[in-house]
């Protein structure tokens, strides 16, 4: 099981070592048509299925449209609690039983809980979805759950935490930075939960969040693969039709108001190298600056041929890595963030100086047609390649779906296709200003901690 902060983005589905193929102009991939059905069952479950006779495999996600946004301070983490207790088994389906039954088909499974999601998801041969969809229905409507798992489950998220936080300094910054710059919103907070409130959490209030947001109606099921939808849906109906529809899910309604001037923090902890992170405040996919700030991200941190790593990286050797970072497709405004680890001996404040002028170019410089192309084609490029893979095509599905209406993936390429040289300076002057800014700074102080990564992806980077 692994806990993510927003890493699910379209932009992400596959590497960015395209990077190196995409250094010249690439041909546009051509958008298909693809054989999806979708239905609402009574008790609210929506329902998509996505044939593709290619190969005798299947995979099968349940979106729960409930995620760390959806959590209050006191019982911040209670999503990914919850994900962990979904495998604790049912009376029909005992301790442990889930995986063995998948794993003894040579299937896999797993989860992960985002801001806005909990998915669970198992890829098997085809021939065994039967039993899929009775392992998801039942442990959806029939959860056991009891003080013992609880007990184990929530020293296991004790520990991750423990494990994500005191070890990996990245981490550590990300926490503070996101705490800094969101005042009123739930996204200031971590998916995983602050400490206090994991230790507070009682096993009452996780059967209430799951009696309120493990509901049909708050779930999306997504099938894809070698499957027909007509036989399907009728199993469908039969095995997830007989749930309850359970209660009206609460609204979110926390907005973060705007940002009137630069915060800044200092972190000081064991550590090998310092960090910096810079965090504005934009839009997301209901914006149409979203496909501007996305090839924005990719020109200043997306590759080899990014400016921060040339300029950064390459040709001051000022930090070790650098990067850019924007999830479109988060369900409220989210951060973009540039990222950098400091090279030994080299000082913060030299790094910050030139990543700001990069910023400001952006602002007063058109980019070059050449390096907008480049940056567009590695975008769609990520996005179309992750559609050769049934199991990111139905990833796709589900978080659209979740968005919405899984048909917005079709103005994902038209999108960026559209964006111009004017618009990314124009949403540049927009959202990097100085008065929009968080900026968070690691300072080493003392050895570092023996686990500590060397990632750079400092804002969504997962827990296992």
């Amino acid at each position: 099981m692994v806990q993510h902060r927003n890493s699910i983005s379209t932009w992400s589905v596959v590497a960015l070592t395209l990077a190196a193929f995409l250094s010249v102009p690439q041909p546009q991939a051509e958008e298909t048509t693809w054989p999806v059905t979708q239905d609402t069952l009574p008790n609210g479950l929506t329902v998509i299925i996505l044939e593709d006779h290619r190969a005798p495999v299947v995979t099968l996600q349940v979106w729960y449209k409930v995620g760390a946004r959806n959590e209050q301070l006191g019982n911040t983490g209670i999503s990914h609690l919850l994900e962990h207790l979904m495998f604790r088994g049912t009376a029909k389906y005992g301790p442990g039983v889930f995986a063995r039954l998948v794993q003894e088909r040579g299937g896999s499974h797993n989860a992960f809980t985002t801001d806005d999601h909990t998915v669970y998801f198992e890829n098997i041969a085809a021939s065994h979805l039967d039993l899929l969809l009775d392992l998801e229905s039942d442990r959806m409507a029939n959860l056991i759950l009891n003080e013992a798992a609880f007990e184990a489950e929530k020293k296991i998220v004790m520990e991750e935490r423990r494990l994500r936080t005191a070890d990996e300094p990245a981490s550590d910054l990300w926490e503070q930075v996101s705490a800094a710059a969101y005042t009123a919103h739930p996204y200031g907070w971590p998916v995983i939960g602050w400490m206090n409130d994991l230790e507070a959490i009682t096993l009452e209030d996780v059967k209430k969040y799951r009696e309120t947001y493990y509901t049909p109606g708050n779930a999306i099921l997504v099938i894809a693969g070698d499957v027909s939808s007509d036989n399907l849906l009728a199993k469908v109906r039969a095995t997830f039709g007989e749930i309850q529809a359970g209660p009206p899910v609460p609204v979110v309604r926390a907005q973060e108001p705007p940002q009137r001037g630069e915060r800044r923090i200092f972190l000081r902890r064991p550590a090998s190298l310092p960090i910096y992170i810079a965090a504005y405040h934009v839009p997301n996919w209901q914006s149409a600056d979203s496909f501007p700030l996305a090839v924005l991200s990719v020109i200043l941190g997306g590759g080899r041929s990014a400016r921060l790593q040339k300029t950064l990286v390459e040709e001051k050797a000022l930090v070790l890595a650098a990067d850019a970072d924007y999830n479109r497709t988060a369900h409220d405004p989210p951060l973009l963030t540039l990222s950098m680890r400091i090279a030994p001996e080299k000082p913060w404040q030299d790094a910050e100086t030139v990543l700001f002028q990069e910023v400001e170019k952006l602002k007063t410089v058109r980019v070059t047609d050449i390096e907008l192309e480049r940056a567009k084609n590695l975008v769609e490029a990520q996005f179309v390649y992750g559609q050769d893979s049934l199991f990111y095509r139905a990833m796709q599905l589900g978080l659209y779906a979740a968005l919405g209406d899984w048909t917005l993936i079709s103005t994902v390429i038209p999108g960026i296709r559209a964006v111009t040289a004017a618009e990314v300076q124009r949403v540049a002057h927009t959202y990097l200003r100085d008065e929009n800014r968080t900026v968070g700074i690691l300072i080493p102080e003392g050895p570092p901690p023996a686990r500590e990564s060397l990632e750079t992806g400092l804002g969504d980077t997962p827990v296992h």
